[in-house]
């Protein structure tokens, strides 16, 4: 920087920003062609033939399925306790038509039970980081403040 014919030398802070901004420039160039050649690569497809008989017996699993959640005595007491008739859910179950009645069955075997645990302490620890980054927290010994 010129001042007056000066020479004057930047604040040692900024060295130091300048430093920080190499690694991380480098962090995302790699990140990013990481991501763009992922991107790139051909994922593999399968595809089958599908039998009769196979055909037959996936629309009698799904509804099977339903029908045997819907048959439990705890999900009865919750129904009843919604205030739902057990006999009017047996009858739509009945009315579904086959891709309803196994997308209902797919989505009740994906549900997850009590919740998403995983989740939740996925988000608690990326926020725990992120503050013990900042040098809010000392949780992790592996992290260094930028403070």
């Amino acid at each position: 920087m010129h001042r007056n014919g000066d020479i004057t030398q930047p604040a040692p802070s900024v060295f130091r920003i300048r430093a920080l901004r190499r690694p991380l420039r480098r962090a995302v160039a790699a990140l990013a062609c990481g991501s763009l050649l992922a991107v790139a690569l051909p994922l593999p497809a399968h595809a089958a033939l599908i039998g009769t008989e196979q055909m037959l017996h996936a629309d009698g699993t799904a509804r099977g399925r339903i029908q045997a959640l819907v048959a439990r005595a705890d999900v009865r007491r919750e129904l009843l306790a919604n205030g739902v008739d057990v006999g009017q859910v047996q009858t739509r179950i009945d009315a579904l038509t086959d891709a309803e009645a196994a997308d209902l069955a797919g989505r009740i075997d994906t549900a997850p039970a009590g919740g998403d645990v995983l989740g939740i302490a996925f988000a608690v620890f990326i926020v725990l980081l992120i503050t013990d980054i900042l040098g809010f927290t000392h949780v992790f010994p592996f992290t260094r403040p930028v403070r």
